[in-house]
């Protein structure tokens, strides 16, 4: 690890991941956290609210503030200096507030602005900075270089942060819904960006021994990206059955019965995109900190249900919006403890200080366990629901590396792993399975599709679709986000039925 003050080069041997150092969340706040810097080591880090109050963590020391000084507009930011021995605060107008070793080389405080400052980043060596507005305009000052921004672009929500990469020779903007965008020599570690969360971002930080980056959040609590946490957390091991490449399965001896009775000439559709009857169109997923609040929460089937509490919060989205008279699935990912929580007809009582359900499920997304033969899950197949969802990131990322989940119509009383349930009184041996698992063929052409589908098309030849629940038939799952093209994805439906054949994954399991 280098010697504070000392410069540490890009290519480092002894960088250490973003870690949590400890937060504000659950203190009373007199003004909301509105920026998070780290200290060079990454051993720490300061959290600084609206009125400048300070908060230190790990190794980061106080040098002052601007918290008992009146203010003309409110501090949206900070910035450590190289040394961390220093910082700055920053002001809603560029207008900049030095303590301890950090000097002053210049700032918007002068000057009329379009969009407001909202946060700010400093040169490893702490002789320049930069002050991002909520466009995501960029203002260097110092030897503070420009590598590029969010300016000329078109936001789904505003610019709340920066943070400059180890070298100084790039930086990472954040926006409010936890999208993260990179510049110059910056890398993409993950983010909250297509994830609804309980609280809004309001700014980011990295440090110069650190491989990775934090966002924060307005209640004050910290999420921690890197190399090796996002590995620790991938969803379900490699060699999980939602993660296995079928491409070269055998064709199930049924397979033409099954997709018969599924519908040969049916269409695939996307069942999730933008907005659909007012609401997000898709099954929603919110991601809390591994101390979020756990409430109570009742099943209607309890004896196939994981008893809670459950870390929900009060304002979970619910499929289909507040009002839904559908599944009303509530989907929680806790990054840290990397657990999943899935409801089935979730209902918030009280204002959701607790709720009560169908069906609930716990999932180490750690472990390849299964649930128990013959017990639910959120889903009627006893499978979780997220794992198999279509993520706008991982298509606009031109990849998708797991099994989909889609549903059909009719199903027989069966069904084969990794599903461990039925909801079928039918023995009918040409209907499909719960679990059955379903692979577009591979001489079949998606070239002429959008971009979109095509990612999902490969998806669907190398990893399949599995049978999780009964509804309509060949409707694909995914997550609601705003930033679906609708469009796109409508060329989904130009895949029929007969393009697709049953693999043949393990043994029919009866109740």
């Amino acid at each position: 690890m280098a010697l504070l003050g000392a410069v540490v080069p890009i290519d480092r041997v002894a960088a250490i991941d973003a870690v949590s150092h400890g937060s504000m969340r659950g203190t009373p706040l007199a003004q909301p956290v509105v920026g998070i810097t780290a200290t060079p080591s990454g051993a720490g880090y300061w959290l600084v609210a609206r009125d400048g109050g300070l908060f230190a963590f790990g190794d980061a020391a106080f040098y002052g503030s601007m918290g008992a000084t009146p203010l003309n507009l409110p501090v949206v930011a900070m910035a450590a200096t190289g040394s961390g021995r220093g910082y700055w605060q920053v002001a809603a107008d560029g207008g900049l507030f030095a303590f301890g070793d950090a000097g002053f080389y210049g700032s918007m405080g002068s000057q009329r602005l379009n969009r407001p400052v909202v946060g700010m980043a400093a040169t490893p060596l702490g002789h320049g900075y930069w002050e991002v507005a909520t466009d995501g305009g960029i203002f260097a000052f110092g030897d503070a270089g420009f590598y590029g921004s969010t300016g000329s672009m078109t936001l789904n929500q505003p610019i709340v942060g920066m943070a400059a990469t180890p070298s100084g020779r790039g930086y990472w903007l954040v926006a409010a819904d936890g999208g993260l965008f990179a510049y110059g020599d910056a890398e993409f570690h993950g983010s909250l960006g297509g994830v609804a969360i309980s609280r809004p971002v309001i700014g980011m930080a990295a440090g110069a021994d650190v491989t990775g980056y934090w966002l924060a959040r307005a209640d004050g609590s910290v999420d921690a990206f890197s190399p090796s946490s996002s590995a620790a957390c991938e969803v379900f091991p490699a060699d999980n059955p939602w993660n296995t490449d079928i491409s070269g399965a055998a064709v199930h001896p049924n397979s033409d019965a099954y997709v018969s009775s599924i519908g040969a000439g049916g269409r695939l559709h996307a069942d999730f995109g933008t907005v659909w009857n007012g609401a997000p169109n898709g099954i929603p997923t919110v991601e809390v900190p591994a101390d979020q609040p756990r409430v109570p929460v009742s099943f209607e089937y309890d004896d196939e249900s994981d008893p809670g509490p459950y870390p929900i919060p009060a304002d979970a989205p619910i499929e289909g919006g507040a009002a839904s008279t559908g599944d009303r699935h509530v989907l929680v990912l806790s990054r840290e403890s990397c657990t999943l929580y899935e409801l089935f007809d979730a209902h918030p009582v009280n204002g959701g200080t607790s709720w009560t359900a169908g069906s609930g499920a716990i999932f180490d997304l750690r472990s390849n366990a299964l649930r128990p033969d013959g017990w639910t899950s959120a889903d009627a197949a006893g499978l979780p629901i997220y794992p198999g969802l279509v993520r706008y990131d991982e298509v606009a990322a031109g990849e998708i590396n797991h099994a989909l989940r889609f549903t059909v119509s009719q199903t027989q009383a069966a069904w084969i792993h990794p599903a461990t349930h039925e909801a079928s009184s039918s023995t009918d041996p040409s209907r499909p399975p719960m679990g059955l698992r379903l692979r577009l063929k591979a001489g079949y052409d998606c070239s002429g599709a959008s971009t979109e589908v095509q990612v999902i098309c490969t998806a669907l030849k190398r990893y399949g679709m599995l049978v999780a629940d009964n509804g309509s038939n060949w409707y694909v799952s995914g997550s609601p986000d705003p930033r679906w093209d609708d469009d796109a994805l409508r060329d989904l439906s130009s895949i029929p039925g007969s393009a697709f054949e049953a693999v043949d994954t393990g043994p029919l399991h009866v109740g």
